[in-house]
């Protein structure tokens, strides 16, 4: 199956543009051409595109999804490199959640305090406005 430009950056989530950027700095591999002479991205493009994203998501810089890129083209030769790569976003990602967990139990605690404040002192049951006639 192949994809026009538009119909990959659909499905990618990705604008057309990123997908120009990626080719340029060598994220994305030049994608194929059709008769027309215009970039056929394939299922395996897309699946590229969507481990791309999912690492762009972690937090991971350009130059180290770059290294990956280029890693990946050495084939399995590289994969000792590429899984430290991604032992070490992992640590990154596992610090950032731990990071997040610290920060949703500060804003639990401050809202059960503000529960406990409306039940002691205002004598309004939380999440329960009052009628007035």
């Amino acid at each position: 199956m192949s994809y026009s430009i538009a119909e990959a950056a659909r499905r990618s989530g990705l604008s057309i543009d990123t997908l120009r950027y990626y080719e340029r700095i060598k994220l994305l591999d030049p994608p194929a051409r059709d008769t027309a002479g215009r970039r056929a991205y394939s299922d395996d493009d897309l699946n590229w595109l969507g481990f791309l994203t999912k690492l762009r998501t972690t937090g991971m810089p350009i130059k180290s999804m770059r290294e990956y890129a280029s890693l990946r083209r050495h084939g399995v030769a590289s994969a000792g490199r590429r899984k430290a790569l991604l032992v070490e976003q992992r640590r990154s990602v596992a610090e950032r959640i731990a990071e997040l967990q610290g920060c949703l139990d500060i804003l639990d605690y401050k809202i059960d305090n503000y529960a406990q404040v409306e039940r002691n002192v205002l004598g309004v049951e939380p999440g329960r406005e009052e009628i007035s006639a």
